[in-house]
């Protein structure tokens, strides 16, 4: 399955994504929102909107709580940007804003509602915000929040493991630790999907 490969790469990261492909810039970035330049903070929001509100709606898995998290995310990344540490790794900050608020919207959220179905989540997700299998995307909603979150984060976004940990506020060993438990559980959870379809097809 094509689409799962990025959750087992070798290497630290999945396959490429805007996270990646910008790192070389932060530096910059990071200088110009310490002074507080709009500019900066626009092009930031360009940069990572869209990923902030794929890993918001994969976590969330409801698009009205997204869509509210995303828009709290972001005003806390405007209040703080100008706070930044001269060496702050803006990527992995920007998913610790977003992860934060998921946490405690989920601690005050009333009874939730339904889940949105795997088809019509995996239609909310921007085009380009880490496109997922449809299978591959069914299997992760169905893993525990704390594997599900570390798979996002690298398999998805691209972030190194030790990226990911500062995300997760846990030491880098437990991140690895972590991601080897995800990616066995995604295996399994795929493993499992591609025996049902069999059964199915040799009923019918």
């Amino acid at each position: 399955m094509t689409g799962a490969v990025r959750f087992f790469s070798c290497h630290n990261g999945g396959g490429r994504s805007v996270t990646q492909d910008v790192a070389g810039a932060d530096a910059d970035l990071v200088d110009r929102l310490r002074r507080s330049d709009r500019a900066a903070f626009r092009e930031l929001y360009a940069r990572y909107a869209q990923p902030t509100f794929a890993f918001l709606m994969r976590l969330a898995r409801r698009r009205d709580a997204a869509e509210d998290l995303q828009q709290e995310t972001w005003l806390a990344v405007a209040r703080h940007a100008a706070r930044l540490a001269p060496d702050s790794d803006v990527g992995a900050w920007i998913f610790t804003v977003a992860r934060n608020q998921f946490r405690s919207w989920r601690r005050r959220a009333p009874e939730p509602a339904a889940d949105l179905a795997v088809a019509e989540l995996a239609a909310a997700v921007p085009a380009g915000a880490g496109d997922v299998d449809i299978d591959v995307e069914r299997a992760l909603a169905a893993l525990p929040e704390m594997h599900r979150e570390i798979l996002l984060l690298v398999g998805v976004e691209g972030l190194s493991t030790d990226r990911a940990a500062h995300v997760l506020a846990i030491r880098a060993d437990a991140a690895r630790q972590r991601l080897a438990r995800a990616r066995a559980a995604l295996a399994e959870a795929l493993r499992a999907a591609g025996d049902d379809s069999e059964r199915q097809r040799g009923a019918s």
